[in-house]
């Protein structure tokens, strides 16, 4: 049983390095259209 549980914890350790590792060199794209909001003037008040 305690062969089992190694196991897991080592496939769970290597989950996330490879989560990690991905993310990492992941090249994420840029926004393709222009994003604007307008806002209230009661937002922005002094």
């Amino acid at each position: 049983m305690k062969r089992v549980w190694l196991i897991i914890v080592l496939l769970a350790v290597l989950a996330v390095l490879a989560g990690t590792v991905w993310l990492y060199t992941w090249d994420i794209p840029a926004p393709q259209e222009r994003v604007e909001q307008e806002l209230p003037d009661d937002l922005i008040t002094n």
